[in-house]
């Protein structure tokens, strides 16, 4: 797919088999998961990106914050057939042009392995002496 007219917008609400498309194909989908927590990530992030095609969501990002001091981005993810062509780039710049506008000064995030050089071109840098961690009292250890 070509970026013909790729429109990225901060959204309150979301189709949920869109993103639900978007999980699976980026294979962080599980067969145990309901969809009923979909809508409230959208509706409960501080803000929340969502990339489109036409009608059709092709990516999306989303930042966790009071608004007031400091955010995470998270769910930075575009559909594979429409990946290289800048849209991942513009939904991050979305949601620090968003975040900057509220005066949010700390954006961090955790990248996948393979991404430092994808978030370094946006600005982000990696924080040195510092381990990135998960509570794993609820999952399981596969899903790490």
């Amino acid at each position: 797919m070509k970026m013909n007219n790729i429109n990225i917008r901060i959204i309150k609400a979301a189709d949920t088999s869109a993103i639900v498309e978007l999980y699976k194909d980026a294979g962080w989908w599980r067969q145990r998961y309901s969809t009923d927590f979909i809508p409230g990530i959208v509706s409960n992030s501080f803000c929340f990106a969502g990339a489109y095609d036409g009608e059709r969501m092709v990516g999306m990002g989303r930042a966790v914050s009071e608004g007031v001091s400091d955010a995470y981005i998270q769910d930075v993810v575009v559909l594979k057939a429409y990946r290289k062509q800048g849209i991942g780039g513009k939904i991050i710049q979305a949601l620090i042009d968003h975040l900057s506008a509220h005066d949010v000064d700390w954006i961090g995030l955790i990248g996948e392995p393979g991404t430092k050089s994808f978030y370094e071109k946006l600005g982000f840098q990696e924080m040195r002496d510092y381990i990135p961690m998960v509570y794993c009292g609820k999952h399981e250890k596969d899903d790490l």
